[in-house]
């Protein structure tokens, strides 16, 4: 198949001709001469075993950490055997998208069964199943939101930048304003966020935890977004929201997350999963595929696709979500994971997080690190020292650990997870201690 052509030159040259180009150099006149490219330096072909032998030796450059404490967006849990030994199996690896939902039955309910999980963790009415990322999520929600004279958004300066950067360039797209609401002592500013609330607010997204790893008085903060007429969008972490309230309880219309926490490994940055779910209201606003359980003529229990809108696949000029692809593989992978941890493997792996991140800040306060924020955190902080982010980060690289993420030139925001041993967070902690000389 690596030869096959779907059309010849002279059939490429005829459909040219139909669209009024000579050639396509003529076609793609428009873009500029300097960022096009020239020519290919490829190398020769070489053999597989050469070409494995290549691959290892590049992969051999690659430096891989046992014992890490750094999140931000990814995190390195525990996922059990079984996760994989399920997904992995070749009728699940195999399948696309149930574009004919009558011969899709597996794959449909497979999404059915993780939409079902996901509308429990999170106590609302609906979700669906087709988002590429949690960033992703945040942009498609806000974008629900949008109405004629509310086409502002609001998003909490205590939002992972990535999360912001992603929603900014989704509303600059469709000429939306984006607002960000300043924090305050690692929370959102609540009289900030009253005061910049008006008649043109379309929605107001805060984290939970937030990107500090602060819990966030999410309460409050969906009072004040609906006093203003506004939605609330709850971007919340999957393995909280086995001990926190729910985004239903704190009164959220639309709640996303990024999925990767259930049951899919970090992987470089990818592929994961944006999970989305709604309120009733909100429902036919959700982008992407949903999945119902309905009966068939025989009165037997069968899925279907619906509530979908066919803007998004036919006409995507008119359409409010051009996500039309499928996330159903990582999908299946969360909903196995769920499945496996069932609701006690996840309060404990919640239960874990917590109790040994708070175990890490405090050995990492006794060897001279300052805990910035004085606040309830789940399984991630941030610390400040006297000494440079990146000197402590580098000793503790060269003894094989990957320490927190560097957000300031003091400042760093550790995580830990159930998968951190008293050992390691132990040795963590000496190596920073000799580096402060505390």
């Amino acid at each position: 198949m690596g030869s096959y052509l779907p059309n010849t030159k002279q059939e490429q040259q005829e459909m040219l001709r139909e669209i009024g180009f000579e050639s396509f150099d003529a076609l793609f006149a428009h873009i500029p001469e300097e960022v096009k490219l020239k020519t290919l330096k490829l190398p020769s072909g070489v053999s597989e075993m050469e070409a494995i032998d290549e691959m290892e030796t590049v992969a051999g450059k690659n430096r891989v950490f046992r014992h890490i404490f750094r999140g931000a967006g990814a995190y390195n849990h525990y996922i059990p055997a079984i996760v994989g030994s399920v997904v992995n199996k070749e009728e699940f690896v195999t399948a696309y998208t149930p574009y004919q939902a009558e011969i899709s039955q597996g794959i449909l309910q497979s999404i059915f069964e993780y939409q079902t999980m996901i509308c429990e963790l999170t106590g609302m009415d609906a979700s669906n199943a087709s988002v590429y990322d949690g960033a992703t999520a945040a942009a498609e929600a806000a974008a629900m939101c949008r109405e004629r004279k509310r086409s502002v958004v609001y998003l909490s300066g205590t939002t992972n930048p990535q999360v912001i950067s992603v929603v900014e360039t989704y509303c600059y797209a469709s000429n939306t304003k984006v607002v960000i609401i300043p924090e305050k002592d690692g929370v959102t500013d609540q009289d900030a966020l009253k005061a910049s609330l008006d008649d043109a607010a379309a929605c107001f997204y805060v984290q939970q935890p937030n990107y500090y790893g602060n819990f966030e008085d999410a309460d409050a903060l969906g009072e004040i977004t609906h006093a203003a007429g506004a939605k609330f969008i709850m971007g919340c972490n999957p393995i909280a929201l086995a001990v926190m309230k729910t985004p239903a309880e704190c009164g959220a219309d639309i709640a996303v997350g990024e999925g990767q926490p259930l049951g899919l490994g970090l992987s470089f940055g990818g592929p994961y999963l944006g999970f989305m779910a709604a309120t009733e209201k909100m429902t036919r606003k959700l982008p992407g595929r949903i999945v119902g359980e309905t009966v068939d003529r025989d009165g037997k229990r069968a899925y279907v696709l619906t509530l979908q809108a066919r803007e998004q696949h036919i006409r995507r000029e008119k359409a409010s979500s051009n996500i039309c692809s499928n996330q159903a593989l990582c999908a299946l992978t969360a909903g196995v994971y769920m499945a496996a941890m069932g609701e006690d493997g996840m309060k404990k792996t919640a239960s874990l997080c917590c109790s040994k991140a708070h175990y890490l800040q405090k050995e990492l306060e006794k060897a001279g690190l300052t805990l910035k924020y004085d606040r309830p955190f789940f399984h991630e902080f941030v610390t400040t020292s006297q000494i440079k982010a990146e000197k402590l980060l580098a000793a503790l690289e060269e003894k094989g650990i990957l320490g927190g993420l560097p957000i300031g030139e003091y400042e760093i925001l550790w995580c830990a997870t159930e998968k951190n041993t008293k050992a390691e967070m132990d040795l963590a902690a000496a190596i920073v201690k000799e580096v402060c000389g505390a």
